[in-house]
């Protein structure tokens, strides 16, 4: 009997074809899903923090003890809703990592509630002394946020709008002037109170 001789396109075809197979639709799959492609995972939502943070001024201090220097980092941070609610506070650590978190810890149990208007401003001046910074804040009816400095970062925290402010000191010290303007905010409530006391009680009519 005569057998028939087989072809090498035939051999190579078959070859070529259980390689294709075996490593282009196993391996190249495997590699594909594992290695080469993203799986396809659901988006990670990161939980939105409860309030908004700004970093007023990072510093690198020094204390000298017996063995030499130590230094570490000073941080003050600045909190807020922006729904009427800021705190200041400041924290050192050896990172600073820590100390942004020592800061923020201070800045919650510093944090205060003001009572704002209608249009989210002040209903009337406010103004205070902290160190070396003196601040004044007044309302604008209207021209938007006027403000510099910490002073600026402290309102926009707040959410508070349609204010103007002036730093009557020349000190840059962003902490100061920040103190200053937690400590004037501080004054709404006994303002409004001094004001309601001294106007003038509605005539009776008989």
């Amino acid at each position: 009997m005569e057998t028939k001789p087989t072809t090498a396109t035939n051999t190579g075809a078959n070859k070529g074809g259980r390689a294709g197979d075996s490593r282009g639709g196993s391996f190249g799959g495997a590699r594909g899903g594992a290695r080469g492609g993203r799986p396809n995972r659901p988006a990670f939502d990161r939980p939105k923090p409860e309030f908004d943070q700004k970093i007023l001024a990072i510093r690198r201090v020094t204390r000298v003890v017996a063995g030499g220097r130590r230094m570490t980092f000073s941080v003050a941070l600045a909190i807020g809703d922006k729904k009427g609610g800021v705190g200041l506070g400041t924290g050192k650590a050896l990172d600073t990592a820590l100390a942004i978190g020592k800061a923020l810890k201070s800045a919650k149990k510093n944090m205060i509630r003001l009572e704002l208007t209608k249009t989210m401003s002040i209903p009337f001046d406010v103004s205070a002394k902290f160190s070396s910074s003196s601040v004044m804040i007044m309302p604008n009816h209207g021209r938007g946020l006027v403000a510099g400095s910490a002073v600026r970062d402290m309102l926009f925290l707040a959410g508070i709008k349609d204010v103007t402010s002036k730093i009557h000191s020349g000190s840059k010290n962003k902490l100061n002037n920040g103190r200053a303007t937690l400590a004037a905010l501080s004054k709404l409530p006994q303002k409004r109170k001094m004001i309601a006391a001294a106007a003038p009680a509605p005539a009776v009519t008989q």
